[in-house]
């Protein structure tokens, strides 16, 4: 007999929290591998296959985006070694084919930019050559060619245009017309600009951006840095270094990264659904741009790129006019419109904001003002970005609804057999919907993490319920004083509790609120005016406010899960099929 004990016996069990770092690790090296394939991931699938990760994934994901780890890691190199490298490959000035380079006046994340001198021409240009030279991988090289194909085809004022592309001794290079002058985000660095510079400056950039967008080329990058002024303060567009073109397919930017400059980026951009970007993302970046030039700094600002991705994905800029009273209205109006997540709320285009801006300099009505009453309602009532979280919430509100209407009839069944004790409505309205409401939490929480607004709502909630328990007892206290003040006299106040609760969700939430809290503080009204069935009719409408919204949500959650599914089984299918081949 083998005294041996097993393998299994022989090694501890993992912690909690080494299994849950393994999984995590596993998942995210999984999508890695799927995105360095060409596959689109979409994290959301993870969150909901894993929703005990959930919170983790979305986070660490945006680290792995940004950190272009789904990429070339091995081929990941600092700035600074870069530096390095550029210093002891060239003793500036020096030769390089047909240009003599005099010194650097840029860096980017993929090239190095030098003035040289054109001795064929005699004139002085600027070199954008890429980093590493001969070390540079295959990707790189790629984009880089991308970038100077796309800004060659572009022919307009405000754009700096090419002159020449080509490779000397193995370093890809193109070279461009000098701008001398310094970048937007040198002369920001002094601070905000006065609304009329501001305004003069970025129409420009919009016209050439739109004159970019009519020839199909996205920029994906617009910054401060990206924008040179010329010496009579002439601003021209640079660094095409993420620029595509609508027709070209996403090859080259499924390396997993988050492409753009956090800061600066719109939403679609910084969730990687690259699908959705187009010419009005560059109209968000032109706001964000606005943004910085009217207050000093840019929409968002955090500790690190991942928090900055998180507050665009999540959050809306503080008002213009808070962090610089100077800021003109017209102009916070028209910033506050580019910045609007939802695409279909910005500017169309790059040349309607030019025009909003034109119209501001030339003291006429701007367009951010302005709109029909079918538009200004449906912006009333359209979702926020905050409302997927709402199909966790879908089967909940129809159980809510339920536990809404027992706790309203069972009040009316006591008010009519004359019970004028108040204890007994409290006892149903706080240890009976205290009870549930506990209930309600545990079963949230095991759907996954709960986000900082579902947190948020939940305290509005508590809120409304302590203010409903806490009513039967004043109104018992006010009935001690003024006899005519008996039970249940206050309570269409429930109703108009309900109602503000519902005014909240709909600021945060969705605008469709409007209509619960409309109907409840109706409800308050014919509560008053029939006293013999308030709680009856209380309940009823209050259980439809929460059964019909928590059906179309839990509806919509029922549908993501089933699109989850068909993806986890093209990926396994797809998995089968690689292991066969392999």
């Amino acid at each position: 007999m083998n005294d041996q004990p097993d393998r299994a016996e022989q090694e501890p069990p993992l912690s909690e929290s080494t299994q849950r770092e393994t999984q995590l690790a596993a998942l995210l090296n999984e999508a890695s591998d799927a995105v360095q394939q060409g596959q689109d991931v979409d994290i959301e699938v993870y969150c909901q296959q894993y929703p005990d990760l959930a919170e983790e994934l979305r986070e660490l994901w945006g680290a792995v985006l940004l950190a272009d780890v789904a990429g070339n890691e091995h081929e990941a190199v600092t700035l600074a070694a870069d530096s390095q490298w550029t210093e002891s490959t060239f003793d500036l000035p020096c030769q390089f084919g047909d240009y003599q380079l005099l010194e650097e006046i840029g860096r980017g994340g993929m090239g190095v930019v030098f003035r040289a001198h054109q001795q064929s021409l005699k004139r002085d240009v600027a070199v954008k050559m890429i980093l590493r030279g001969e070390l540079a991988s295959h990707a790189d090289r790629e984009r880089f060619r991308v970038e100077a194909e796309a800004a060659a085809r572009l022919d307009h004022p405000g754009i700096v245009p090419v002159y020449e592309v080509g490779e000397t001794n193995g370093y890809c290079y193109f070279s461009m017309k000098y701008v001398a002058g310094e970048t937007l985000s040198q002369r920001l660095s002094q601070g905000p600009l006065s609304p009329r510079e501001t305004a003069v400056i970025l129409s420009a950039v919009c016209r050439a951006v739109h004159a970019a967008h009519q020839q199909g080329v996205l920029h994906r990058d617009l910054k401060p840095s990206n924008i040179m002024l010329d010496e009579d303060d002439q601003p021209h567009i640079t660094d095409f270094g993420l620029a595509k073109r609508e027709s070209d397919n996403d090859n080259l930017t499924r390396t997993g990264a988050v492409l753009g400059t956090p800061a600066y980026m719109a939403p679609e951009q910084a969730g990687g659904m690259r699908g959705n970007v187009g010419p009005v993302s560059d109209v968000y970046s032109l706001g964000s741009v606005l943004y910085h030039m009217l207050t000093g700094r840019p929409p968002f600002q955090g500790e690190s790129p991942v928090d900055i991705v998180l507050m665009v994905l999540e959050q809306d800029p503080v008002a213009p006019r808070m962090v610089n009273s100077a800021v003109d209205r017209d102009l916070e109006m028209i910033t506050l419109r580019c910045l609007q997540k939802p695409i279909d709320l910005r500017y169309s285009s790059a040349e309607a904001l030019g025009d909003d801006l034109d119209a501001y300099l030339n003291d006429e009505s701007i367009s951010a003002r302005s709109g029909r009453l079918s538009q200004v309602m449906s912006r009333w009532f359209r979702e926020t970005h905050h409302a997927p979280i709402l199909q966790n919430w879908g089967m909940l509100w129809m159980w809510h609804s339920l536990a809404l209407l027992v706790a309203c009839w069972l009040t009316q069944w006591m008010f009519w057999q004359q019970v004028i004790q108040p204890w007994y409505y409290v006892a149903v309205w706080s240890a009976g919907l205290g009870a549930w409401a506990m209930v309600f939490w545990s079963l949230r929480r095991r759907m996954g993490p709960v986000t900082f607004v579902e947190r948020q709502i939940a305290h509005v909630w508590a809120a409304s319920m302590m203010s409903c328990m806490l009513l039967f007892l004043i109104e018992y206290q006010i009935g001690r004083v003024i006899p005519a003040v008996t039970v249940l006299t206050l309570s269409p106040v429930i109703a108009l509790l309900s109602a503000s609760v519902f005014v909240i969700k709909a600021s945060i939430l969705s605008g469709s609120f409007y209509v619960q809290a409309i109907a409840l503080y109706a409800t308050a009204i014919i509560m008053a005016r029939w006293p013999e069935w308030a709680h009856g009719i209380l309940g009823i409408v209050s259980a439809c406010c929460f059964f019909f919204p928590g059906l179309k949500y839990h509806r919509q959650r029922v549908e993501q899960l089933r699109l989850i599914e068909q993806q986890l089984e093209t990926r396994e299918s797809g998995s089968r099929r690689a292991g066969q081949s392999d």
